[in-house]
């Protein structure tokens, strides 16, 4: 499986021309959970601090200004360490 993928501070330039801000918020309080994408996900995160942990243990540390592909079909746990918001766009 396709890992994690993140890109710290991408340009403005880059996140406009995706239309990272004209996509949806999504927004979630210091918590845990499990989580799974049916689907391709890119988000791009505005506030907080999250570490993602996949199903084969492998850990990745995400955080204001990384913009982030999850692959379809990842299984993982959320632990939000920090609150979160982010744009994201799925499929």
């Amino acid at each position: 499986m396709m890992p994690i993928m993140v890109e710290q501070e991408p340009s403005r330039e880059r996140l406009e021309a995706l239309g990272v801000f004209s996509w949806p918020v999504w927004s979630c309080e210091v918590s845990e959970f499990p989580w799974s994408y049916d689907q391709r996900e890119v988000c791009y995160l505005l506030e907080g601090r999250v570490v993602v942990t996949t199903e084969e243990g492998a850990s990745v540390e995400l955080k204001a200004g990384d913009l982030v592909l999850f692959p379809a079909g990842l299984s993982c746990q959320w632990e939000v360490e920090q609150p979160v918001r982010k744009h994201y766009r799925s499929g």
